[in-house]
């Protein structure tokens, strides 16, 4: 019956904003670093159009006359609500290489869902223990078989995949909200040259780091990533390759919050003031209690996970030393 059921991607394509034109036959992550001429600063300022102009395009979606609805999930609707569809089980398997979030990056997060959960209060707010950023997504919406078979061929080169951060080390920064019709997430830009803020690795932290600081950014990390699954002797098919680097705050699983123009405005000038606040009180500010920065790696490596891994689920088949 799950198959039956339209996924929220068909009708809310993620599309690339940032004007990079991915080249056929290579690895996609190197059309972004090449646009960008190799620059931190360059491919920071390409995320950052990415995530504006589809802000800015969401919230028209939300303000126009001719609004709709909203864009409800209708597997994590009959997971959340069993009376639905009594016996329902989601059966996309897929497999994905997760970045998990440290403490201090859940403090934020967990503030800001807070904030919305004061506007909205019939939101979906993905747990904290289960919130990720996708590094790499190998494959997604096949059977148990595939899924597993795609396990076995990668797993002598998961050892390395999932500690790969612990010697490359990208860093992320400017959190922001963002959104659409289907969901919401926070948002991160690669590094250039901004203060670092991040907690100091836990002692000892003495290992030879063979890729840091700012000019190696987390769209290189992708890229790394992208390689050593395909070496592997995999077929990487992702279902989007767009300059975000996001995890998933929450869905919608209800119009009630939104059904009123007046309750669509409130929503978008509350995400838009959430922004502010980010950009003002938390973005390069060593002494705010909440902390704006992530070292992808920082206190858990890769987590290689497979399963039905929508809203945060499926199990680990590796999990990469952190720092």
């Amino acid at each position: 019956m799950a198959s039956a059921l339209e996924s929220t991607d068909i009708k809310n394509k993620l599309e690339d904003l940032s004007g990079v034109v991915l080249k056929p036959g290579e690895n996609p992550y190197n059309a972004l670093i090449e646009a960008g001429d190799d620059d931190p600063a360059e491919i920071q300022a390409l995320y950052a159009a990415h995530r504006v102009r589809r802000n800015a395009q969401q919230r028209d979606k939300f303000l126009t006359s001719d609004y709709t609805e909203l864009i409800i999930d209708p597997y994590l609707l009959r997971l959340e609500n069993p009376h639905i569809e009594p016996g329902f089980k989601d059966l996309r398997y897929c497999m994905t290489f997760w970045g998990r979030p440290p403490i201090h990056v859940l403090k934020l997060a967990d503030a800001i869902q807070q904030k919305l959960k004061a506007i909205a209060p019939k939101i979906w707010l993905m747990p904290l223990y289960q919130m990720h950023i996708t590094t790499l997504e190998i494959d997604f919406c096949r059977t148990a078989e595939e899924i597993e078979s795609l396990k076995e061929t990668l797993k002598p080169a998961n050892p390395h995949i999932a500690s790969y951060t612990y010697r490359h080390r990208s860093r992320l920064v400017k959190p922001m909200i963002s959104y659409d019709l289907s969901a919401f997430a926070l948002s991160f830009l690669p590094a250039a040259g901004e203060p670092p803020l991040s907690p100091a690795p836990m002692a000892p932290d003495n290992v030879e780091v063979l890729k840091q600081g700012d000019p190696y950014t987390y769209h290189h990390l992708r890229r790394d990533i992208w390689d050593l699954a395909k070496e592997a002797g995999v077929t990487i098919s992702s279902r989007y390759i767009v300059p975000s680097a996001h995890i998933t705050l929450g869905r919608y699983l209800t119009n009630e919050d939104h059904a009123t123009p007046e309750q669509r405005r409130k929503w978008v000038d509350a995400i838009d003031e959430i922004n502010r606040w980010l950009e003002t009180e938390i973005w390069d500010n060593a002494g705010s209690d909440l902390i704006g920065e992530w070292v992808v790696g920082q206190e858990k490596g890769l987590d290689i996970r497979v399963g039905t891994l929508w809203y945060g689920g499926g199990r680990t088949v590796m999990m990469g030393e952190g720092f």
